[in-house]
């Protein structure tokens, strides 16, 4: 009996999971690149993608976070037990957390997997070639079910003020030898960095990591 409902719950709290990678789909193309700068999400949302260094201050997210957990909360605890409501909504707000983490750290730290090398390889195909493909960040099910799936083609294109510091040699400004087969950098005037040229200085991305090397 306790087992039965303990995998009951459990399997509510994936539904949550589940549930937030729809919403994450959703949030990101209908209200991010239909809303074009119409609502606060938007707005982030294209500052984001104008500088993509920038990302919507933390107490924006925990006040959005804490409001939809609430709601849902309240009205599964209606429809359903509160233990059940409590489950589902925990593993909303779990996958919405690790979502904010995997976003996040696509743009500041280096892949360490196959899964996280995956991850930026699809996330910046989208700001950087398709903007209305591959909406997912965490997982590709709803790009594929919605039919906005493009598998990125490497080496993807990084206009040089938007790229991340970790992508970089500190020392010599060039993409690091394990990430040169996967991306490459536009510079200014049309030109793609590929090796260091004589008198190169590191891009602005690093320019703070260089200085401390």
């Amino acid at each position: 009996m306790i087992a039965s409902q303990a995998l009951s719950l459990f399997a509510w709290f994936v539904a949550g999971m589940a549930l937030w990678t729809l919403l994450e789909w959703l949030v990101h193309n209908f209200l991010g690149h239909h809303g074009k700068g119409r609502n606060p999400f938007a707005r982030e949302h294209v500052r984001h993608h104008a500088t993509t260094h920038y990302f919507a201050p933390t107490w924006k997210k925990m006040l959005v976070g804490v409001g939809a957990a609430i709601l849902v909360g309240v009205v599964f605890a209606q429809l359903l037990s509160l233990e059940t409501a409590l489950a589902f909504d925990a593993g909303l707000i779990s996958m919405y957390a690790a979502y904010e983490i995997i976003h996040r750290r696509c743009h500041t730290h280096a892949p360490t997997g196959p899964y996280s090398r995956w991850v930026r390889l699809n996330h910046f195909h989208h700001h950087f070639r398709s903007p209305n493909t591959n909406h997912g960040v965490s997982t590709p099910i709803w790009d594929f079910v919605f039919r906005a799936y493009v598998r990125p083609q490497t080496p993807i294109r990084i206009p040089e003020k938007h790229a991340m510091a970790w992508l970089f040699d500190a020392v010599t400004g060039d993409v690091k030898e394990q990430f040169s087969s996967d991306y490459v950098i536009a510079r200014r005037g049309g030109k793609v960095k590929t090796e260091a040229s004589a008198g190169d200085e590191p891009p602005p991305a690093i320019a703070g990591v260089a200085a401390q090397a």
